[in-house]
Formats: structure tokens, C-alpha cells, sequence
């Protein structure tokens, strides 16, 4: 691993053979579809690659919103604005997985000192025992 995080940085060069322009569309009450037309180094559209449509959207939880960005699979703008509920629905479900997941994995992570329960007969020092965070 690097040491210098300069070095471990990759060039940021753009890609000018997969470039797009962004048109941002919403209903200003659930969400917005960025429409991504490819384009041409020139500017110019670039009709031998698809538009893609992406769906933004905001979930509100306990500890404040969830923002969500997922891919909608459409042919047009009215298209995308038929499927961004199912789309939307899908990637609202697997957030919640990943967020479930994670909660897992935090629980999980608790760690008890080595030097066994404390204060019991044989095992480790009086006082110890205390959970720790790794």
C-alpha cells in the first residue's frame, strides 16, 4: 500500500468516447430522472448509444434521509416516468437490505477483552469483562 495517498491515485482523465449530457427532470413531489444523452466529443448527440434514465429519490428514516440513485430501464422519458415506482421500490428494498446487513455486521463486531470474564474464578483479571468497540 502507498504511503503517499497521491500515489495511490488513479489519473483523472475523462473518457471522451463515453461522455453524456445531463437534463435533470422532476415532478418537484416524489423525485427526479436525470437524463443522460450521449454525446460526442463535438457536443453533438451521439445517436449509436442508448439515453440512460437514472431515478433520484430520498427516503426519510430516524436518523434523517436515505438518498437513493437507481438505474431505470426505459426507451424514453414517459417510459422512465412509468417504471421510476418499480425502480424505485427496488432499490428502496435493497438499500434496506444493505443497511440490515451492516447492522449485522456491527453487532457483530463486539469484542470482549482476551483476558476472559473478569472477576470469575480462573478467569482473567478482577474488574475486566468490559465490551470494547474494535
Amino acid at each position: 500500500m502507498a504511503e503517499n495517498p497521491s500515489e495511490r491515485m488513479t489519473e483523472a482523465a475523462m473518457d471522451a468516447a463515453n461522455l453524456y449530457r445531463e437534463e435533470i427532470v422532476t415532478d418537484r413531489r416524489v423525485g427526479t430522472i436525470r437524463v443522460l444523452v450521449p454525446v460526442k466529443s463535438d457536443g453533438s448527440t451521439d445517436p449509436a448509444r442508448k439515453t440512460l434514465y437514472v431515478g433520484d429519490a430520498q427516503v426519510y428514516t430516524n436518523v434523517g434521509p436515505l438518498p437513493l440513485s437507481f438505474e431505470i430501464n426505459a426507451n424514453s422519458l414517459a417510459e422512465a416516468v412509468t417504471n421510476y415506482a418499480a425502480a424505485a421500490k427496488i432499490a428502496f428494498d435493497r438499500a434496506l437490505r444493505e443497511l440490515e446487513d451492516m447492522r449485522r455486521q456491527a453487532a457483530s463486531s463486539i469484542v470482549i477483552p482476551r483476558g476472559g470474564a473478569g472477576g470469575l474464578p480462573g478467569g482473567g483479571q478482577p474488574g475486566g469483562g468490559k465490551i470494547q468497540m474494535p
